[in-house]
């Protein structure tokens, strides 16, 4: 049985990974192990790639950062999430603004220390990637369109760390025999940041009560949400072009599937887009873009799923 103090303490810790959502870091940080295996370097070997000390220090200091984000984002957003998620920020406020902030410098003392190690190159990243989500989340993200681009952006640029790593050692005489692989590389970036742009929109319908309340400027609060939602849904079918350029002028082995599949969901989500006007059926569409996003994430080994093949056989050799 716990004391109460080891209660207290247990909640406190509850509260943190709560507000550093704890449960998208392992999603992010398999995203940027696909992303290197099947996208930034399918001619290295699966084994070698992971047991890559310098890329680990790089996913590790993404992870932190991105945490150390999020942390940073609740402090700012303590007063609108009373209103718009009650729940979870009575969970958030059981540890101390004071803990979040010393947190916060922590973690991104870590990550600029794990950045170093790699190269000054990554160090100087990663700085201004801790600069730019402290001043969207103090100041960018109460303005409209620009707010949710940088948003997107944000959320799309730990896996620009990890192409500059791949890359680092290209020459400019070299680039042009790596244009095609840029290309591919450039339209996964493109899909997943129209996908994550459409989720802050509708992130935006989700919250307008707390925006409102707390002089957030959106789209739906300067516009209204007819606007809004016609943005929506020319983003929606924005989508197509990058997903034209992967299926029909470049090779995603059985990925193609995954962007069907996901066209039929997107099809519905727009349906019920139009109809939606609760913050219930707004949340619905937002956990519909989550799947859509997270299961990308894990059909990215298809790829070339040969590679789990081999890897299978390896570890039954050992």
């Amino acid at each position: 049985m716990l004391s109460r103090k080891n209660k207290i303490l247990a909640m406190k810790v509850i509260s943190l990974f709560s507000v550093v959502r704890g449960y998208n870091i392992p999603i992010i940080v398999l995203a940027q192990y696909l992303s290197a295996i099947f996208i930034l370097a399918p001619e290295k070997r699966a084994l070698d790639i992971l047991l890559d000390f310098r890329l680990f220090l790089i996913v590790f200091a993404s992870a932190i950062t991105i945490a150390s984000g999020y942390i940073i984002n609740n402090f700012y957003d303590s007063q609108k999430d009373l209103i718009n998620r009650p729940n979870k920020s009575m969970l958030d406020r059981l540890v101390s603004q004071k803990t979040k902030l010393s947190v916060y410098f922590t973690l991104n003392f870590i990550a600029a220390l794990m950045a170093l190690i790699v190269s000054w190159r990554a160090f100087f990243f990663f700085s201004g990637y801790i600069f730019l989500i402290w001043f969207y989340s103090h100041k960018i993200k109460k303005y409209p369109i620009i707010g949710n681009l940088t948003a997107a952006l944000l959320a799309v640029i730990p896996f620009f760390a990890i192409l500059l790593y791949f890359y680092n050692a290209i020459s400019f005489e070299e680039i042009e025999n790596h244009m095609s692989h840029f290309a591919v590389i450039s339209a996964h970036a493109m899909f997943l940041f129209l996908l994550l742009l459409i989720r802050e929109m509708i992130k935006d319908l989700e919250n307008l009560k707390g925006d409102l309340a707390n002089n957030y400027k959106t789209i739906p609060i300067i516009y209204n949400e007819k606007v809004s939602k016609q943005i929506i849904t020319a983003l929606t079918f924005l989508t197509i072009l990058p997903v034209y350029i992967l299926i029909n002028i470049y090779d995603v082995g059985y990925m193609d599937i995954y962007f069907y599949v996901c066209y039929i969901f997107l099809l519905f989500f727009l349906l019920y887009l139009w109809k939606s006007n609760t913050k219930e059926q707004f949340l619905l569409l937002h956990n519909t873009l989550k799947f859509l996003i997270v299961s990308g994430v894990f059909c990215i080994v298809l790829i070339n799923p040969s590679v789990l093949w081999h890897g299978k056989s390896l570890l039954l050799k050992i």
